[in-house]
């Protein structure tokens, strides 16, 4: 926090401290507390796209006799999705359209809610 005393108002410095830190808070709650839904859409879409990419390659290297039974259950939601190479991809870009749903719709009710106590 920055204290800016101008030469005319030394003498009444209380005036100035306070002004200062009601523009200080002002100038806080303008830049950090407004989220960028497409910013936390990108990052949310990124972080649940790679996460079902690296389940279902993890899956498929180790193999077995039923090959991943219950990550293979998102092809009930994601149409085409299946516990494969060519099914990971298809995963990551489903993971990837949810995650950035979820993100903007996070970062709207989070800017709501702040408006509001506003």
């Amino acid at each position: 926090m920055t204290l800016t005393f101008s030469k005319s108002n030394r003498h009444n410095g209380r005036t100035t401290i306070v002004e200062s830190a009601e523009r200080d808070e002002e100038l806080l709650r303008r830049a950090v507390l407004q989220l960028n839904g497409h910013v936390l859409g990108l990052v949310f879409g990124i972080i649940c796209g790679l996460v079902i990419f690296i389940a279902t390659n993890w899956l498929v290297l180790k193999g077995g006799d039923p090959v991943g039974p219950h990550l293979s259950l998102l092809g009930q939601f994601f149409l085409g999705y299946s516990v494969s190479f060519i099914g990971s991809f298809i995963g990551m870009a489903y993971g990837f359209v949810s995650g950035y749903i979820a993100g903007w719709i996070i970062a709207w009710v989070y800017n709501r809610v702040v408006a509001l106590k506003s």
